[in-house]
């Protein structure tokens, strides 16, 4: 009984490990996603910003080595 009582216990704090590593997986990508979401928002801002109707040269933007 003992040692149903032990393996019962290990499976138990293994399970409690594997549950803290993910939980900081999902910690780590919402933060990830919170990094990317500020970024296309201020990308969309920097677009967003030129004078309404503007026309932009894509030549322009392209690189100089193309």
């Amino acid at each position: 009984m003992e040692g149903r009582l032990d393996r019962i216990e290990s499976k138990l704090a293994l399970a409690e490990d594997a549950i803290d590593e993910l939980n900081m997986a999902v910690f780590r990508q919402q933060q990830l996603i919170d990094r990317l979401q500020k970024q296309i928002l201020e990308l969309h801002r920097q677009i967003s910003s030129g004078a309404p109707g503007e026309r932009r040269d894509l030549r322009e933007e392209i690189p100089p080595h193309y």
